[in-house]
């Protein structure tokens, strides 16, 4: 009698590996309408971006399948999803060319293809390569050096090209992954950790608010001067501009002015006369009118960001302070929902007492323990990164991936799919965390339904980028057992061709030490603190303790700010804008004939002291400011000087006078000190005695009598805002 056998089916793995896709596929677009809206945006970013997602989405789906489908035939009940060798192999092909053609020749084309001003799709691309030409020599460069550097170690030529193109990809990659990663290792638990205080978390908020208003306003300023541009150049006439009229109109209806503020602005141009022709070239050409265009599309979006961020910076301290008031009444009510909140946010089923509960004891609680667990898994993924080419076996990824052990060969089951795809999650988070936050990348930034297209295609190349070297790395933690997968043998074989190689897959992940570090010890603040950057590097979510004070910054000055724009007695950007441009032209074209810039600056009040609206008082000081020239702009303005005034330069000491005078003015005096009399030989007087006489003689520094001024600077030689030695 003949014993039939059949094989294992892999239909019902592929049926549910299918179905996983569709959930990825789904998870995507959902994330593309978040930042892009898919109506309006065209197909040429779309289809790239959705592939550039998509792919490393998978690869999370494909290494855990890769891994089951590695068990021996005998123990196919082991097995988790698997699949057959060459359906794995065409998967993995598939998957990384298409990654490597989106990283480093069609992302890179389509990003500066969009950036680009010109109109014409010809000059578009051709504007591209240029952009992109330094890039591609580097590029090349480097793989010319490694090719000879490989064919000279293993002689076939065919072999030493694909090996060099990888393992050159591999290597950048794993070069960024691994720094990106050990920041975000450090910054995911420790943000957690933070956000559990809700004292802490306000105040962080607040701390913010001063640095994101101001760069808001310059986002505005900067917008501002370029409309003022376009404007202009629509008022010439003949010549060269003809040549780019519907250019021109092209960027007039770009600005999308409100009605209120073009008479304001004309009048502006009307009053500057040959100044404003200034800004504008005598010949306009072609290249001047992309760079132009560029210029502004670019300003737009970092308007849209930072007004953005401003918004949702005000929307988490009303619920953060709201949560905080709570924990009096018991009751948590965060009042209507906006009309762009999502889903959960309109609807809820929790009472005001529940929703206090939940906001006020269970989230921080919750984040502490998802803290402490993030915290052991940023532990375990580091200490695997440091033993995986010395120690294998001490590697924990390992034992807790693969569960089923026969003698020296191990097979990963359901089980460990499921949790390789966890720690694969981890790893990529932790990675693609650390970019949104790097602020050094010119201006990018994901913006909720308006991202730029430029910034879409950066951040999506990045995701692409990253994908393949985690994959991998993820895979050399699991000991032996990689080198049967697909994955090994299609990509880890070329890695591995020469010893260089090997060496640096082994002993480069060992340098995840320094980020982690760098990140722990708050290292990248010290070095800004120490050198003065002028540009942010990667936020290292530090202490605040050096903003507890009144300055640029500093939490009191942002819960000020916030109270301001909160109670609707901050005047909004745009109406301020329209004053400044009336003001200047009231005042003509100055002293020089130039134009002066609007100065935008919000007054400070005290906390008890009710607030007025923008331009009530000669003597406001700005809240958000820290630049030298706007401070110089607003000390102008308030020694009496016009707005369409050229303020003039300050030099330090002028400067260090200002700064004592308006922090000296912002102390409250101790009650101890009201009751102490000045002597006459410091401008005391008589006739104002009692607490409450002296303490506004002291509060209004003897304006009653400008022969007793007390004010600090008259020590050194008058009180005219200027110090002398």
């Amino acid at each position: 009698m003949i014993e039939s056998t059949t094989s294992p089916s892999p239909v019902p793995s592929e049926i549910f590996a299918g179905f996983l896709l569709l959930i990825i596929s789904i998870a995507v677009l959902l994330i593309l309408r978040y930042y892009l809206p898919l109506r309006t945006t065209p197909a040429f970013l779309l289809v790239p971006v959705f592939f550039a997602l998509w792919l490393p989405a998978s690869m999370v789906l494909l290494v855990p399948i890769d891994l089951a489908s590695t068990a021996a035939a005998d123990n196919i009940d082991n097995r988790g999803i698997w699949l057959e060798p060459r359906a794995l192999l065409v998967s993995w092909r598939i998957t990384y060319w298409l990654t490597f053609c989106l990283t480093w020749f069609i992302l890179p084309i389509l990003a500066e293809y969009s950036d680009s001003g010109y109109r014409d799709p010809k000059e578009k691309v051709l504007d591209s390569l240029r952009a992109n030409a330094q890039y591609y020599a580097f590029v090349f460069g480097a793989g010319v050096l490694g090719l000879i550097y490989v064919l000279i170690s293993y002689g076939n030529f065919s072999t030493s090209l694909k090996s060099t193109v990888m393992a050159l990809a591999y290597c950048w990659g794993l070069i960024l992954a691994i720094y990106l990663m050990g920041h975000g290792l450090v910054a995911i638990p420790r943000r957690l950790f933070r956000s559990a205080n809700i004292s802490g978390s306000l105040r962080k908020i607040q701390s913010q608010a001063p640095r994101v208003y101001e760069k808001m306003e310059d986002a505005e300023m900067n917008l501002e001067d370029l409309e003022i541009q376009v404007a202009e150049l629509s008022r010439r006439k003949g010549g060269s501009v003809n040549l780019f009229q519907d250019w021109i109109e092209e960027l007039v209806d770009m600005m999308n002015l409100p009605e209120s503020a073009q008479p304001s602005r004309a009048s502006v141009l009307r009053g500057s006369g040959d100044a404003s022709s200034r800004i504008l070239p005598t010949v306009i050409t072609e290249t001047y009118m992309a760079d132009l265009t560029r210029r502004l599309v670019r300003a737009k979006h970092a308007r849209s960001r930072y007004v953005n961020e401003w918004n949702r910076l005000l929307l988490d301290a009303v619920k953060t302070q709201a949560i905080l008031d709570s924990a009096a009444s018991k009751k948590l009510d965060f009042g209507a929902a906006s009309p762009h909140a999502g889903f959960w946010e309109r609807h809820t089923v929790l009472t005001p007492y529940t929703r206090f509960l939940f906001h006020y004891h269970f989230v921080p609680y919750a984040r502490l323990g998802l803290a402490a667990v993030l915290t052991l898994a940023s532990v375990c993924i580091v200490w695997s990164e440091i033993v995986k080419g010395v120690l294998p076996s001490f590697s924990i990824i390992r034992y807790s991936v693969v569960h089923h052990w026969e003698g020296e060969n191990g097979q990963v089951g359901f089980a460990g799919q499921v949790i390789a795809a966890l720690w694969m999650l981890y790893m990529c988070a932790a990675a693609l965390t650390s970019i949104t936050e790097v602020k050094v990348w010119r201006g990018r930034a994901l913006v909720r339904r308006n991202t730029a297209h430029e910034s879409a295609f950066w951040y999506a190349s990045q995701v692409a980028r990253l994908s393949v070297p985690l994959s991998y790395n993820f895979m050399t933690f699991l000991g032996g057992i990689y080198r049967d997968t697909v994955f090994y043998k299609f990509l880890g074989q070329l890695i591995n061709l020469t010893p260089l190689g090997t060496w640096f897959d082994y002993l480069f992940p060992a340098f995840i030490l320094l980020p982690v570090g760098a990140t722990l010890f708050g290292l990248y603040g010290k070095v800004r603190r120490v050198f003065g950057f002028g540009v942010d590097v990667i936020d290292d979510d530090g202490d605040d303790s050096e903003n507890n004070t009144y300055g640029t910054g500093s939490w009191r000055e942002g819960r000020d700010l916030i109270e301001r724009e909160l109670n609707g007695t901050s005047t909004t950007i745009r109406g301020r804008r329209a004053e400044a441009a009336a003001r200047i032209a009231g005042s003509g074209a100055g002293p020089a004939g130039s134009r002066a810039a609007p100065v935008l600056s919000v007054p400070r009040t005290s906390r008890g002291a009710p607030t007025s609206p923008l331009g009530t008082s000669p003597n406001s000081r700005p809240s958000a400011m820290n630049t030298s020239a706007r401070r110089g702009a607003s000390a102008s303005s308030s020694r009496g000087g016009g707005v369409g005034t050229e303020p003039e330069d300050e030099n330090f000491f002028e400067a260090l006078g200002h700064r004592f005078k308006n922090t000296m003015d912002t102390f409250d005096t101790p009650k101890w000190l009201q009751d102490i009399k000045k002597p006459k030989w410091m401008g005391g007087d008589d006739d104002f005695s009692g607490a409450s006489g002296s303490h506004q003689h002291r509060r209004s520094g003897g304006a009653g009598n400008g022969n007793h001024n007390s004010d600090v600077r008259r020590w050194f030689g008058g009180n005219d805002g200027r110090v002398r030695l």
